[in-house]
């Protein structure tokens, strides 16, 4: 029963710490449940971070649900029944979110009385930098073989690039058809990278 007391303080950590939102929080929940704890694989991981963007919801706390499932079954294999999964999802959800959530509201309130201040303002000027610092440092991470080449093959690693350039291009840069700009839904791009993955990878 150890593993959820570790879930809970590992997300405990990440809900407290992780500034930035969900992206900018990757490189710290890659390091607690995979470098650290060794809950799940850096294949597993970059899994759950396709799935949790690709789902409803911030990807924090997706990826704290489907990790608190996947983790006691990793850990000990007595815990592989569905309860117990449930039971870390639940856990690992709620110790993400609730010291968050009182401490957004406190804040909230103590910003909105003080946000003329000098020193919050010179606050959020160190901290803006950080949080680009920190999502670039997730992209960063997010380039690896796990990603672009799990079967190790020239191919599949030539396809990733593709994928990966083009949609990169469709989401920034504005298409220009006739006298209209035209700019595709990133909804659109995941759907059609989603079937070029699929007839690349699947047939």
């Amino acid at each position: 029963m150890g593993i959820y007391w570790k879930l809970i303080w590992a997300y405990i950590k990440i809900g407290v710490f992780g500034f930035g939102g969900g992206y900018a929080m990757l490189s710290l929940v890659q390091r607690i449940v995979v470098n650290d704890n060794a809950w799940i694989s850096e294949q597993m991981f970059t899994d759950i971070v396709a799935i949790s963007q690709m789902t409803p919801g911030p990807i924090g706390i997706n990826s704290a649900t489907y990790i608190g499932y996947v983790a006691p079954a990793n850990c000990n294999p007595e815990l592989g029944s569905p309860f117990w999964g449930i039971l870390g999802s639940v856990l690992a959800t709620l110790a993400v979110t609730v010291i968050p959530f009182f401490m957004v509201i406190y804040l909230s309130h103590f910003i909105r009385r003080h946000n003329e201040s000098g020193a919050i303002k010179a606050v959020f000027s160190g901290l803006k930098p950080v949080v680009v610092g920190l999502i670039a440092s997730a992209a960063i991470m997010l380039m690896n073989g796990a990603n672009f080449c799990p079967n190790g093959t020239n191919k599949e690693l030539t396809a990733s690039i593709i994928i990966c350039l083009v949609s990169f291009c469709l989401v920034y840069f504005p298409i220009k058809l006739k006298n209209k700009t035209y700019k595709p839904h990133p909804i659109l791009v995941i759907i059609l990278a989603g079937v070029a993955g699929y007839l690349l990878y699947g047939i």
